[in-house]
């Protein structure tokens, strides 16, 4: 099993980004997807999960500004963050909820 991450990079304050994370090796509309995030000195943070069946929740810290969604045919989890705040920099990981199955990250800068 395989993720990949991509999309993150510098945005200002109340900018917005799309995280992708593309699967291979699961059978990916089988899988409950998540996304995580850990800042610089911090212990990695619950973002969102989605299921299945498309059903989703959210870290009390992204709820209202982030928007997680699938594409079954595509292999495909994505993250749409708006809003975004200085305290939303961090590396993002998308998992397989409930697995070791971890990305390798993805870097997202909000400057202060």
């Amino acid at each position: 099993v395989q993720l990949v991450e991509s999309g993150g990079g510098l945005v200002q304050p109340g900018g917005s980004l799309r995280l992708s994370c593309t699967a291979s090796g699961t059978i990916f509309g089988h899988t409950v997807l998540g996304w995580y995030r850990q800042a610089p000195g911090k212990e990695r943070e619950f973002v969102a999960v989605i299921g299945n069946g498309g059903n989703k929740n959210y870290g009390d810290s992204v709820k209202g500004r982030f928007t997680i969604s699938r594409d079954n045919a595509a292999n495909t989890v994505y993250l749409q963050m708006t809003s975004l705040k200085p305290e939303d920099t961090a590396v993002y990981y998308c998992s397989i909820y409930g697995t070791e199955y971890w990305g390798k990250g993805t870097l997202v800068t909000i400057p202060s």
